[in-house]
């Protein structure tokens, strides 16, 4: 399976000119015929305008909708639309991510799970309460949001579903990408999965996002990694790696959850 990362760098509070170059770049990444694509997170408002952000949202994600899921059935191929700001009709917003197959239907949504209190998303996103997974060509998929992935709990309910590819929209700042690129491969090595990471780049305010997308087998090793610019990154991933490393190292086989508390 060929995947495309698009390590995408928005304008803050501008989701006019972000829906433009979302769909510039998608074109743009379609043209290596991938199978799955990956936007970053709150691409279309950035994260986060604290002034207007209802406005700037997207309501209950019809253009995110609109765009993607025309563009998946015209390029055929499976888009995950990151996550963006979503503005439902109850009037609160949530983190969104949603995914679409290669028809153009939207086979799944994901409300970020852990909004990050200290930069205050508390403040003005509700907290998502569903795990979420898909199929994409045959194979199973889970979905979180950034700050998610430090919840190691959550990834291992999703590993523990048979999951074979876990998908990280994200805005993780410069300052901690040692966290980044250590938390990515360390969800694969866990969970002996598949991990495709999208950060984003570029500046908000005060706050650098840090780029480093990344595409980790289940052994830990880096099948295509981008740098701190706006890029695109394409590697393969070779399904047959799950069986080998499970029948190595079975810790699933291994695992002893009746002594775990939590």
């Amino acid at each position: 399976m060929k995947i495309s990362v698009i390590q995408m760098k928005m304008k803050f509070a501008e989701p006019d000119y972000n829906f433009i170059h979302a769909e510039e770049l998608i074109r743009q990444a379609a043209l290596v015929k991938p199978d799955i694509l990956l936007l970053p997170e709150t691409w279309n408002t950035g994260f986060f305008p604290q002034e207007n952000l209802a406005a700037l949202s997207d309501k209950n994600g019809q253009q995110v909708t609109a765009l993607c899921s025309a563009l998946a059935k015209e390029l055929n191929t499976n888009i995950i639309a990151g996550s963006i700001s979503n503005l439902r009709t109850d009037g609160k917003i949530y983190n969104t991510a949603y995914v679409f197959n290669r028809q153009g239907q939207c086979l799944a949504d994901y409300d970020k799970i852990h909004v990050f209190t200290p930069m205050g998303e508390d403040k003005f996103y509700q907290k998502g309460s569903r795990v979420v997974t898909f199929e994409l060509d045959g194979h199973k998929c889970g979905i979180i949001i950034c700050y998610d992935i430090r919840f190691v709990e959550l990834v291992r309910m999703l590993a523990l579903q048979n999951i074979e590819i876990l998908f990280i929209p994200a805005q993780w700042p410069v300052q901690r990408r040692l966290h980044w690129t250590t938390l990515i491969t360390a969800r694969a090595i866990e969970n002996q999965i598949f991990v495709v990471a999208c950060n984003s780049c570029g500046t908000a305010g005060a706050t650098v996002y840090g780029g480093y997308s990344g595409i980790i087998d289940p052994w830990g090793e880096t099948i295509a990694q981008a740098k701190d610019q706006e890029e695109i990154i394409t590697g393969t991933i070779d399904f047959d790696v799950l069986g080998k490393i499970r029948n190595e190292i079975n810790v699933y086989k291994d695992r002893r959850p009746e002594l775990y508390k939590l």
